[in-house]
């Protein structure tokens, strides 16, 4: 992708992290709205996203991703929207319900199991642990279902061995051309998230296949330099990292898009407008 734009994408709320944490993330779908538009106009083309309870809880209800749905169309009609997939503990239906009935632009789609966890260095101990489990029987049918619906694959990839796993459903015809590369980093239980790290992981990514650095911590802004500079894309947003480069934490998902869009621009690069990732992507707006 070296001689392309850089697609910028924004992921706006996240699962596990509360306004005890950073009480500029957006619970309710207006406040994911209201969140998405700040996000477009800075200059993201996608917006990740997770459904919320209005008091913050995650939440799976299809009623939920409707109204989502709803809202981020009537302020933001041609962004591409992605939605989350993951959960622990969850049915594998459960998790791909919203997919089928909104029929959304992106859908996340993790793609090995691993250990998950909260860890904090200065109490010792674990705050959560958990195992995410994704067999290949139900990445199987996580993919038929997206194919089903029209939606293109993001793959998520906590790790070297989540990148090869595309190769079998390859094989079987499951991934398409369409399907993206997440190189998701600093998840505890996945690759931790370093220069080397995130250079061996880009060569792994077959060529001429569109990726995008997700990068889970402060550590954020010099990996994002690093897929830049390397023909990639990255994301950012408050599911990732609360902190801008000078170290503030971001009022906004638009503040982190802007930071963003001005750390691209510092390595030359332009950013893509939507209908140019449209393009880029091939996905033509449905809604």
């Amino acid at each position: 992708m070296s001689n392309n734009k850089l697609i910028l994408s924004c992921a706006l709320t996240g699962a596990a992290t509360t306004r005890a944490h950073c009480p500029y993330i957006p619970y309710t779908p207006k406040e994911l709205a209201q969140e998405a538009k700040r996000a477009e106009d800075a200059g993201a083309s996608i917006v990740h996203i997770h459904a919320r309870e209005d008091d913050g809880r995650p939440s799976w209800r299809l009623e939920v991703f409707q109204e989502i749905h709803q809202e981020v169309r009537k302020l933001c009609p041609n962004i591409i929207i992605n939605y989350s997939t993951g959960a622990i503990g969850l049915p594998k239906e459960d998790r791909i319900r919203h997919v089928l009935a909104l029929k959304p632009d992106m859908a996340a789609f993790n793609m090995g199991s691993m250990n998950y966890a909260i860890y904090s260095k200065k109490d010792k101990k674990f705050h959560w642990s958990a195992v995410f489990a994704n067999p290949f029987d139900e990445m199987q049918y996580f993919v038929t279902q997206m194919n089903e619906a029209g939606t293109v694959p993001e793959m998520e990839c906590f790790d070297t061995g989540h990148i090869h796993n595309a190769e079998p459903l390859k094989e079987m015809g499951l991934i398409n051309e369409k399907a993206v590369y997440s190189l998701v980093m600093g998840v505890l239980g996945g690759i931790p998230a370093t220069p080397e790290n995130l250079i061996n992981q880009i060569k792994q990514v077959p060529q001429g296949k569109n990726w995008q650095a997700i990068i889970i911590s402060r550590k954020q802004w010099q990996l994002a330099a690093i897929a830049a500079v390397m023909g990639g894309n990255f994301r950012v947003g408050l599911e990732d990292n609360f902190y801008l480069p000078n170290g503030e934490m971001a009022k906004s998902n638009g503040e982190c898009v802007e930071a963003g869009v001005q750390l691209a621009k510092m390595l030359g690069r332009e950013i893509a407008t939507i209908n140019e990732t449209r393009e880029m992507l091939k996905i033509p707006l449905r809604d």
